[in-house]
């Protein structure tokens, strides 16, 4: 019985004591764990990397220290982007990018009790992400800023018919990043050392290459295909393609849509100057009126024919595309300023001025340039209302004209030149001018004052300036008489007499002495002093013997030096 009873108790003692033990082993185990917990959270995993950085089993602020030194370079290294075979850089400070030290290191660190994490955290190897902070607005702006550079703007086509030809290039497409799904790549991807791909979307150049094509089809290849014929009058021509093609482009409106368009300046131009080669127009020419043994003879006007240039363009931009290729144009009969009738109405009916100067019939050349002058000079008409020109007449004094040379003034000193002498025949000229009443328009006194001419009466001439140039403004055509025989020569005005010229001079004023000059070139030619000074004439025109207006010509004259040569070549 006692044993049994003894037994009996001892069972729950024992029970007692496993259980104590068991409880007590997991306190230890429990223990273990936290202390093992406590011990991880004072450093990062073993072997761990953060952005391909060793941080593994360091404590949080070596572990923030060892990133940032790894990750420095790549943070400030510019985020390259490419699109399209172009490329373009970003500097993340620019764009609101920078590296998050404390966040990449934070979720390493910390006390946790779960067992997935601290077996984690014991066994190492983990590569977290590194984190990164992003200014959204920052970096858009940056994007757009940068888009500039990788965008290709579309290349518009274009439609030609230079030189006859018809010349199609057709459009390309541009690309346009786009902007917010750039920037959402490089926020989700940054950093990396390998450039981004950035999203492009399609620019369209405004026409098409349909709508290229459609114009080639419909209008160019037609319009460039041959030559248009043309109907003028009772003429007929041709204008080749090439020809017209210069007045014609091809703009687009803002649909993109192409109409040819026409330059009718050019057109006239060119319809104009084939109409001309081929005949079919001619210009009006003035009645003309020249004196013959002393008698006058008008030479009719003849009409001219002339296209109608507000009638040019639409038959012939018309007949680019016709099944005939021809235009039909209207022409207009031109009139001729000076008419038959006006001419004989206005025939010389006597002399109305003349005037004579004289020289040495000993001249030399001088002489002989201005006999020649005086003969081209002789006979010329100007009609009513025309305007003469001694340059236009003359032309430019040559040696092949048969002009030597002869004596001219040149910058104030006597020189020779080709013409020389020929400013007496303008002075002529100009008193016959002078007493006939017509208006002057353009004439220049000698530098220096010529004794043989009348003071402030007489005209200097020179190729092409200064002319002597005047416009008829008598009641009828005149006709110049010019002879020069001996050692004179003298102009004759014939026509309607309108005036009686008569002519007042004032005293010399302003005068200045000449200086003395010694010239040893062999170029020198002798000058006899002569003084300079101011003179006033006074034209008075006169009808039956009343005074009707008055003309002042002011003409000043620079003293001529006395100069000597002594070279023994000199004249």
């Amino acid at each position: 019985m006692t044993d049994a009873f003894d037994h009996q108790l001892g069972q729950p003692r024992r029970r007692r004591v496993t259980v104590a033990v068991l409880v007590g082993a997991f306190v230890l185990l429990v223990a273990g764990y936290v202390g093992v917990a406590a011990y991880a959270s004072g450093r990062t995993p073993a072997d761990t990397k953060i952005g391909g950085v060793q941080v593994g089993g360091l404590g949080p602020a070596a572990a923030r220290k060892a990133l940032e030194t790894g990750v420095a370079d790549r943070g400030s290294e510019p985020v390259t982007l490419t699109a399209g075979g172009k490329s373009a850089t970003i500097a993340p400070a620019d764009a609101g990018l920078a590296i998050d030290l404390d966040g990449s290191v934070e979720d390493l660190t910390g006390f946790s009790l779960n067992p997935v994490k601290l077996f984690h955290h014991l066994t190492g190897g983990a590569t977290p992400s590194l984190k990164t902070e992003v200014d959204e607005a920052k970096l858009k702006a940056a994007v757009t800023k940068t888009s500039a550079a990788l965008a290709v703007a579309p290349k518009e086509g274009t439609i030609a018919v230079t030189g006859g030809k018809v010349a199609v290039s057709a459009p390309v497409k541009g690309q346009a990043v786009e902007v917010d799904k750039t920037a959402d790549l490089i926020a989700a991807s940054w950093p990396r050392s390998a450039p981004i791909v950035v999203p492009v979307a399609a620019s369209t150049p405004k026409v098409s290459a349909e709508e290229l094509q459609r114009v080639k089809t419909e209008f160019a290849d037609k319009a460039m295909s041959g030559p248009i014929g043309v109907k003028a009058g009772d003429k007929t021509f041709e204008i080749s393609a090439a020809t017209l093609a210069p007045a014609i482009s091809f703009p687009a409106d803002a649909e993109g849509r192409i109409a040819p368009k026409f330059d009718d300046k050019l057109i006239v131009a060119a319809v104009t100057k084939a109409a001309d080669g081929a005949g079919a127009t001619a210009k009006a020419k003035d009645a003309t009126v020249s004196y013959r043994s002393g008698q006058p003879t008008v030479i009719p006007h003849k009409t001219g024919v002339a296209l109608d240039a507000t009638k040019i363009v639409a038959p012939v931009t018309a007949a680019l595309t016709s099944d005939e290729r021809a235009a039909i144009i209207p022409v207009t009969v031109s009139q001729p300023k000076f008419t038959t009738e006006e001419a004989k109405s206005t025939l010389p009916k006597g002399m109305i001025s003349t005037f004579t100067t004289h020289f040495p019939a000993n001249g030399g050349g001088r002489v002989s340039n201005i006999r020649l002058a005086a003969r081209t000079l002789n006979g010329t008409y100007v009609p009513p209302g025309g305007t003469f020109s001694l340059n236009a007449v003359l032309g430019k004094r040559t040696p092949e004209k048969g002009y030597v040379k002869g004596g001219v003034i040149s910058e104030g000193r006597l020189s020779e030149n080709y013409g020389g002498g020929i400013s007496q025949v303008s002075t002529t000229l100009f008193n016959a001018a002078f007493f006939a009443g017509v208006k002057f328009e353009q004439y220049q006194a000698h530098g220096f004052y010529i004794s043989r001419y009348p003071e402030g009466r007489e005209a200097t001439i020179s190729f092409p300036y200064p002319d002597n140039r005047w416009t008829n403004t008598t009641d009828g055509g005149i006709v110049i008489r010019a002879n020069s025989s001996g050692g004179q020569i003298t102009v004759a005005f014939y026509g309607t007499k309108k005036w009686d010229i008569v002519a007042t001079k004032s005293p010399r004023r302003n005068v200045v002495a000449p200086k003395k000059i010694t010239d040893p070139s062999p170029a020198c030619i002798t000058q006899n002093p002569t003084p300079g000074f101011d003179v006033t004439v006074t034209r008075i025109f006169k009808q039956g013997g009343s005074t009707i207006r008055t003309e002042r010509f002011n003409t000043h004259y620079n003293p001529e030096d006395d100069v000597t040569c002594t070279h023994p070549d000199a004249k």
